[in-house]
């Protein structure tokens, strides 16, 4: 059996929806204690009663990560509430569909903004707490498009997904004698709001690419998470876990067919 986390304070960045939401919640069911950030004022106190409820200690903070002094604000808004941070799960990301035949600067700076500097500030911004912790772990969420896969319109994302990979394996180098882990978990498609946006159609599509035949749940990313914030994950880190139900193993679509 592991450790457990409960009251370990625990920092989740784009957790109002979607997939930071699903890794809020998985944290909070073990009991840690949970700072929520996010955009929007609406989302973020839907989130905190929904984790509520449950009887779990969950607050919100509203931040936009590609703020160097909104990042500053998380970090002491997690000091002053949680008394420090334990847990950085720095997930917040978007991913709005463009080719990069039509690609303009503000379609890069608001992908990179949010998905590779955000995750920079919001890490940087936490270090002192997290080494104050003694046993401090940051869990990006990357995705497997970019580092592993490609897919057409989203060229942007996938490079900010894969730089996030490049900033991590530095990064444990220098926060290692802090005692600071740094890893990735790497989902594939999972079902959340903006994947439902995307219509039935592309649901179908990945669906049938991926061998285990469904899409993944928020919350089995949120384990992942959960493990790798783990003391028996103490001695991980540089790391990356893709939780994608065997869709990059494939070869071709015919890999895949049951007949």
């Amino acid at each position: 059996m592991f450790t457990s986390i409960a009251g370990r304070a625990v920092v989740v960045t784009g957790a109002t929806r979607g997939i930071g939401k699903g890794i809020a919640r998985v944290f909070a069911g073990a009991g840690a204690r949970v700072l929520v950030v996010g955009r929007d004022a609406e989302a973020a106190k839907a989130t905190v009663a929904e984790l509520s409820d449950a009887g779990a200690e969950v607050s919100s903070v509203l931040a936009d990560v590609a703020r160097r002094e909104d990042c500053q604000r998380i970090a002491a808004t997690a000091a002053e509430r949680l008394g420090g941070i334990d847990v950085l799960c720095a997930n917040a990301g978007i991913f709005p569909e463009r080719r990069l035949v039509d690609m303009t600067d503000e379609d890069l700076a608001q992908v990179f903004g949010t998905n590779l500097t955000g995750c920079v500030l919001s890490v940087q911004a936490c270090i002192p707490a997290l080494a104050r912790s003694g046993r401090g772990r940051v869990i990006l969420t990357s995705s497997i498009t970019g580092p592993i896969t490609g897919f057409p319109g989203w060229s942007h994302y996938g490079a900010s997904k894969a730089g996030q990979l490049g900033f991590m394996r530095t990064v444990a180098i220098e926060l290692a004698p802090s005692g600071i882990t740094v890893n990735a978990v790497l989902p594939g498609n999972v079902l959340t709001e903006g994947l439902a946006d995307l219509g039935e159609d592309y649901i179908r599509q990945m669906t049938a690419a991926i061998p285990l035949r469904r899409l993944g749940t928020v919350e089995e990313i949120g384990h992942a998470a959960l493990f790798l914030a783990s003391d028996e994950a103490g001695f991980i880190t540089g790391q990356t876990i893709v939780v994608d139900g065997g869709q990059v193993l494939p070869e071709s679509p015919d890999a895949v067919d049951p007949g």
